[in-house]
């Protein structure tokens, strides 16, 4: 005879339940607010988001200077011109090759036009020059019928680029100031907050630090990784301006998917014009290979190992950031998940049995912002 069911562990178990899925509510509710108040201050907050990152990726230069008796105004403005000199360097690199190059390039589109049209009257297709005229002035047609959506795209393309253009210049600032400034964070943090939250919160946000600098070592050691390969495989197709297109491969690895998109295009576009269709499919296939290596394997592999997360931790973050924000949330989904699992780690410290009880020596001597 099956034993019968206690009303009393019943009803308890019902309102625990109910217990937590109200606190769980108020939890996403919070959390549904501070996304919206971020996105109405996304004008400041995105410059400085990408101010943090470039700080992660020239503080170790400004701490050495400082180390060696720079003053810090002085350190953080030697590091910020350098670094504004180093990406100039890099768009002449690509540009000026390019450029050079720009006649034979366009002599090659031509032929490639060509040779498109002169295969696509051939069999299977046998598609006449009449066709092909009339197709060309149907086109034009819906070009002239669509005009108006046309400006309207221009216009916001040209606002883009505007609103581009003054994020990157109040990153640099705000690199400029991180730089100068940096190390006093965690005193100041120190000194505003109250209670535990004074020993807690600097705890926090000098690994949270630690986890961005590493995010930022590990995408250019994935986006070094992708230009090397995909340079080797150009420079063996004996494909023109090999070193413009693998730094470009390299820059373009910050920036999720759309970067990885325009790289390879690029590059299958000079292949085509330069090399023929033969070495533009080569290319392609080169490109695919790595960027399916890079997404699958290398960058959850390497981000995993650097940031504490797991392998598809990593890849799910991704898939989920870029399928609610798009490229930027595909950008920020895997650090923001590093930041978080640190916060919890240091949940899980503090309400741990086995943790320690005290936080003395933490709170006496609280660690650099910057380190």
């Amino acid at each position: 005879m099956s034993a019968m069911l206690s009303s009393t562990k019943a009803a308890a178990a019902l309102r625990v339940a109910a217990r937590v899925s109200a606190e769980s509510m108020l939890v996403l509710l919070m959390a549904g607010v501070t996304l919206w108040i971020v996105g109405r201050m996304w004008s400041v907050v995105w410059p400085l988001i990408v101010g943090l990152f470039l700080t992660t990726l020239t503080w170790p230069l400004t701490r050495f200077l400082r180390q060696r008796g720079w003053p810090p105004a002085v350190a953080a403005g030697i590091v910020t011109v350098s670094f504004m000199l180093v990406v100039a360097g890099i768009i002449a690199l690509i540009a000026v090759p390019v450029a050079s190059q720009s006649g034979e390039l366009s002599k090659g589109v031509v032929e490639g036009i060509q040779r498109l049209r002169e295969w696509a009257a051939g069999p299977p297709l046998n598609i006449g020059d009449d066709e092909i005229s009339g197709a060309f002035d149907t086109a034009m047609a819906r070009v002239q019928d669509s005009i108006g959506n046309m400006v309207t795209a221009v216009a916001t393309g040209v606002g883009t680029v505007f609103n581009g253009v003054v994020t990157a210049f109040l990153a640099l600032f705000l690199m400029f100031f991180f730089l100068k400034d940096g190390p006093r964070f965690v005193p100041w943090l120190t000194r505003q907050l109250p209670g535990r939250l004074a020993v807690g919160v600097p705890i926090v946000a000098e690994r949270s630090w630690g986890t961005l600098a590493a995010f930022v070592r590990s995408q250019a050691f994935v986006g070094l990784l992708d230009a090397v390969l995909i340079g080797l495989g150009l420079w063996i197709l004996d494909v023109p301006l090999v070193l413009p297109l693998a730094v470009l491969t390299f820059v373009s690895a910050f920036v999720p998917i759309v970067g990885a998109l325009f790289a390879g295009l690029v590059a299958v576009l000079i292949a085509l014009v330069s090399n023929g269709v033969i070495d533009a499919l080569i290319v392609l296939a080169i490109i695919v290979v790595v960027q399916q290596l890079e997404g699958n394997v290398f960058q959850p592999m390497i981000q995993s190992r650097g940031l504490g997360l797991h392998a598809a931790v990593v890849l799910l973050a991704v898939t989920l950031g870029g399928s609610l924000a798009g490229i930027v949330g595909s950008l920020l989904a895997v650090p923001l998940a590093a930041v978080i699992a640190v916060f919890w780690n240091y949940l899980r410290e503090q309400l741990s049995k086995e943790g320690p009880e005290t936080d003395s020596d933490e709170a006496g001597t609280p660690a650099p912002a910057m380190s």
